[in-house]
């Protein structure tokens, strides 16, 4: 498809285009910045070579023929700023442990482990969390991250929540 019967035309402005040109020539710019640069700078039809089509772009710089035509309609559509800002995450997973199931879970993972274990696993706390209906479910990776938040390490023989000091000889 020629540039020309393309629904969405991108014509920088002179500033946009020496902004573009500046992030690519830095190279301090994240790989997502850099990349849509380089689309761009592409896709320009105010430039001296009129702007490439989609698939020149995307077989020049590697990437789907697709991502080229969305960032096409990113600026047209919500300016040039919002095309080079990064999408922000769709996503939001609320947390399962509240201050309090923090707290229980520290309390046990300090705690003896079970009987026949020498130590806690992750898994054993996420079950025991589940157990003590603490959270109706957890996986041991979210028992992880709280823990590291947390900096308590399991593998320690000290859980590090009162240092030992040492014991002057008479």
């Amino acid at each position: 498809m020629s540039a020309m019967l393309k629904k969405y035309h991108v014509k920088l402005e002179a500033e946009e285009r020496t902004h573009l040109e500046a992030i690519l020539t830095k190279g301090k710019a994240s790989a997502h910045s850099q990349r849509h640069a380089r689309i761009l700078l592409l896709a320009d039809t105010n430039a001296p070579e009129k702007g490439w089509n989609d698939a020149q772009i995307a077989e020049a710089l590697q990437v789907c023929p697709q991502t080229v035509e969305r960032l096409r309609k990113l600026f047209v559509d919500e300016g040039f700023e919002r095309a080079m800002a990064a999408k922000k995450p769709e996503r939001h997973y609320p947390r399962k442990l509240d201050g309090s199931a923090e707290a229980r879970l520290v309390a046990m993972a300090c705690g003896p482990a079970p009987e026949g274990r020498a130590r806690w696993t992750l898994t054993l706390l996420a079950d025991g969390l589940v157990e003590l209906e603490v959270v109706e479910s957890i996986s041991y990776e979210a028992v992880r991250r709280t823990l590291k938040k947390t900096r308590l390490n399991l593998g320690r023989k000290s859980s590090g929540s009162s240092p030992r000091r040492a014991v002057p000889s008479s």
